[in-house]
């Protein structure tokens, strides 16, 4: 087995995190001209784009968890401990900040300088880029406990210190002086925010109070009060409208008008817990939120009257999951209930797939909610115990139902509509304080088999929600209570386990018993594999018993857990038994050999595990852990040797992965523009390489005098009917035009001189430069960079150039020069198998306008069987490939593999 811990499973991804209890950073991207948002979650930071709330980086991970965060132009800094890292690419750790000896609590940026603040009261300013110290204050925590900070605007190298005791300071940083202190309001300050004006900011109190303060004038403008407890945040809008929404613990946010200074509107229950921090994205009607409930949202003001509606969120569980499950037959969504008394489906392909089904409610229909007078917790259901799901109707009716903590009655949800359903399935007869313990959906989807505490197994139609019998003798299955239920793929059997000891087997339509099986132990959980007939019981000695529904015989029985057992799933062909304990292990055991074939350890207890209908996802839910974690299956990538491990094995602990960044929302920097591979010209000097040049550009060189032909005009151009206005005429009454002299019409001759003639063009010249150094790049670029009839006209003029003005013959007195450095060009260009198709192109139209001057010339003719020989070599070699090729083809399609 591999040192790595498991030789099966390999950590790809967690799903549904998104948000801590730390405030959030907003930082503008000038180059994309984009707003992101920065959450830390854990050790690391995520940041996502404000428009799409897609994921588009992942920081590295850092030694302790984040404890607060803040974002400038460039970096991103986070607090971890006493240490201060500062972030670049919102990955990369490019510089670290040592010398706090208390934990940091708050940071600001400040142009060159990092102002961090920590729990005993030291505020050090630091050099951004050197990571020096370059200024420290030291404050009593008993009299000015630093508790909030802001900079001013316009206020050069000022910093505004708030303190839980009430008075705040203003210092100015570059000369270490107290400029001036507010006695405060008699109450805590939390949080200090600069509004639009300049000189007024907002001040936030631990009594819930909001003051908007003049600085400069320290005078009040105005004051409100939240009934909410304290302020967590404050935000000021910039698009116009002249509103500051202040932020509670209870997750409530308000929206005051600073003009006619009263209450616009409110924000029930915008996040579960505490609002961690409210920003307005500049000069937009959005507000970003996020907050301790695992949840990122964007609101847009465009109601009537000033409200706000959820634009678009990232949502997770706020409290951590206890049950999963795989929903539907692709393996794409998962479905999680958890301990926050929501029901999740998260998706394994893209984040914008993901579902939140909601809180259970008691009664869904508000009229009946306000009739009662009930709060808003007293009609929320507990959390969800256990669940079942079926694909097979859902388009038609609920096809989820759901048992609740301490509750008889069981609920239905609709996946499709994304809400709970409009059943509450519950017996007609109550016994005690019974619970609903078990639950399972028949394959059809028609039918839910539901066990209780109390012995009952009962059977509900899903579609209208009646109660259609229930197995036992005196309406009792069990003398315990029920620990499991299942149906088969036929709706033939059920199976029910109870804390009696007993597996029993009755028949869904008589609901009757046919046989019992009595086990060594009362089982904690049961599952069923419908497709190989595997039923598979976790016992409360933490040992687990596979049993045959066909012989109705235990046939496997597996020992090694050392905690109880929370969950199991079958691999899709039911080769594989997948089980997760309290004792931290995943163990993976195998039917056929009934061993135990793969085992490691997790740093939390994993409470809830799920093998996806396809195999290659194994999801598992961890306690304390807001999140649902996906591995690999290594043997669907390649080989995999699995042997049966000892009974002494020690597993090795695997690290839970992390976040992945979607690439289609990632975010490309400079740095990693610069760094991006670029093929060579040519990989290697045995290869054919083309030009890559448009076909445009070589194909219809042997054909110019026919495209010419095909868009020669039909009419000679016409002279205009009448003179043009600015022609020169002669002074008098009578308009007469003057007529050129002879030195105009000398000058305006078409005859062009001699001198004309001899002038040489850039490519001739580079092509005889090229002759003596034996390079024939620059020529070869010239003609790259010509059309179709600029190179003809390049071909035809090297005879005219090469032997009239230069006089540069060949030795035999022949062919031109330039013609003999043509070839040798075309020479050079299939001897290195670089630009194949334009050597051809060229060498065929050289030919068409030279081949009777070039057969003439004894020279010129062995250069030319010279290059002969060359592209017969050079065709050979490729003709050799192609049957090659064709001939595996052939073979792989005529052959009985």
């Amino acid at each position: 087995m591999p040192v790595g811990g498991s030789a099966l499973f390999s950590g790809f991804r967690v799903l549904g995190l998104y948000s801590g209890h730390v405030p959030h950073a907003l930082r503008y991207h000038q180059k994309h001209r984009e707003f992101y948002v920065v959450t830390a979650v854990g050790r690391s930071f995520h940041t996502y784009n404000v428009n799409r709330l897609g994921i588009v980086a992942v920081s590295n991970s850092l030694p302790d968890d984040i404890s607060c965060m803040a974002a400038d132009r460039m970096l991103v800094f986070a607090a971890a401990g006493r240490d201060i890292s500062a972030f670049a690419r919102n990955k990369e750790v490019v510089m670290r900040y040592h010398g706090h000896r208390q934990e940091v609590r708050l940071l600001l940026p400040l142009g060159d300088q990092l102002i961090s603040a920590d729990a005993g009261g030291d505020v050090i300013v630091w050099d951004v880029q050197g990571g020096d110290e370059y200024l420290r204050l030291q404050f009593d925590s008993a009299s000015f406990d630093v508790s909030a900070m802001m900079h001013p605007s316009t206020y050069l190298n000022k910093v505004l210190l708030g303190s839980s005791q009430g008075a705040l300071q203003l210092w100015n940083i570059k000369t270490s002086k107290l400029v001036f202190t507010f006695p405060g309001w008699s109450a805590g300050v939390t949080s200090l925010q600069q509004s639009p004006a300049v000189d007024v900011v907002g001040v936030g109190t631990a009594t819930g109070r909001i003051i908007i303060h003049n600085i400069r004038l320290d005078e009040t403008l105005m004051s409100f009060t939240q009934d909410w407890g304290p302020i967590t945040s404050l935000a000021f809008r910039t698009d116009g409208p002249p509103i500051v929404a202040s932020a509670s613990p209870q997750g409530h946010i308000a929206f005051w008008d600073l003009e006619r200074r009263q209450l616009v509107t409110q924000l029930r229950h915008a996040h579960s817990t505490a609002v961690a921090a409210a920003t307005f994205v500049h000069r937009e009607p959005l507000l970003v939120t996020n907050g301790a409930d695992n949840a990122i949202k964007v609101w847009i003001f465009d109601q009537e009257g000033g409200g706000a509606r959820l634009l678009r969120s990232r949502q997770g569980h706020s409290a951590p999951p206890t049950t999963i499950h795989h929903h539907g037959n692709d393996g794409k969504n998962i479905l999680s209930a958890g301990q926050d008394g929501t029901l999740q489906s998260f998706s394994t392909v893209h984040e914008r797939f993901n579902k939140n089904l909601g809180h259970g409610s008691i009664n869904k229909k508000k009229e009946k909610k306000k009739k009662k007078g009930l709060s808003y917790e007293e009609l929320r259901l507990p959390a969800i115990t256990a669940f079942s799901s079926a694909a097979a109707r859902q388009s038609d009716w609920d096809g989820i139902v759901a048992c609740h903590r301490g509750r008889l009655a069981t609920t239905t949800w609709n996946y499709q509509r994304c809400t709970m359903g409009a059943h509450h399935l519950q017996p007609p007869i109550a016994r005690g304080n019974a619970i609903a313990t078990a639950v399972d959906i028949t394959s059809c989807g028609n039918f839910a088999v539901i066990g209780s505490s109390c012995g009952r197994v009962d059977v509900y139609n899903l579609q209208s929600g009646l109660h259609r019998g229930c197995y036992g003798n005196e309406e009792k299955a069990h003398s315990g209570a029920v620990r499991g239920v299942a149906t088969e793929t036929l709706n033939q059997m059920t199976f029910t386990a109870g804390s009696d000891w007993l597996l029993k087997f009755w028949r869904f339509k008589s609901r009757k018993q046919e046989d019992q099986l009595k086990l060594h132990a009362a089982p904690a959980s049961m599952m069923l594999h419908r497709d190989s007939g595997m039923l598979a019981l976790a016992l409360d000695d933490f040992t687990l018993a596979v049993v045959d529904i066909e012989t109705r015989r235990v046939v496997r029985k597996f020992a090694g857990h050392h905690g109880n057992v929370n969950d199991m799933t079958f691999s899709p062909d039911g080769r594989w038994l997948v089980t997760a304990a309290m004792d931290c292990t995943i163990r993976t055991w195998d039917l056929p050999s009934g061993s135990l074939v793969d085992c490691f350890l997790v740093a939390m207890a994993p409470v809830g595990v799920s093998l996806s209908p396809t195999g290659d996802f194994l999801a598992t839910a961890h306690v304390d852990s807001l999140g649902v974690y996906l591995w690999t299956n290594k043997s669907l990538c390649g080989p995999v040797g699995l042997r049966p491990l000892p009974a002494d094995h020690q597993p090795t602990e695997e690290t839970l992965p992390g976040v992945t960044v979607d690439e289609s929302e990632q975010e490309v920097t400079s740095e990693e523009v610069d760094d991006a591979y670029e093929s060579a010209e040519q990989l290697g000097a045995e290869l054919v390489t083309l030009s890559l040049l448009p076909e445009s550009r070589w194909k219809s060189l042997l054909h110019l005098d026919v495209i010419k032909r095909r868009n020669k005009p039909v009419a000679p151009p016409a002279a205009p009917a009448a003179a043009p206005f600015f022609l020169p005429t002669l002074p008098g009454l009578t308009p007469r035009f003057a007529a050129p002299t002879a030195t105009e019409q000398e000058t305006q001759s078409k005859l062009l001189r001699w001198g004309l003639l001899s002038q040489r063009s850039e490519f001739s010249s580079d092509l005889e430069s090229a002759l003596q150094t034996g390079s024939f790049e620059r020529p070869l670029r010239l003609l790259k960079d010509c059309g179709p009839s600029a190179l003809s006209v390049e071909l035809s003029a090297l005879t005219s150039e090469g032997g009239g003005a230069s006089g540069l013959t060949s030795e035999g007195g022949g062919a031109s020069s330039l013609l003999l450095a043509f070839i040798q060009m075309i020479d050079s260009m299939l001897a290195s198998g670089r630009d194949f198709d334009l050597a051809h192109a060229y060498l065929a139209l050289f030919l068409k306008l030279h081949l009777r001057s070039l057969s003439q010339d004894p020279v010129a003719m062995a250069a030319l069987l010279r290059l002969s020989s060359r592209l017969e070599a050079g065709w050979a070699e490729l003709q050799a490939s192609f049957d090659q090729s064709l001939c595996l083809l052939t073979y792989a399609k005529s052959a009985l593999l």
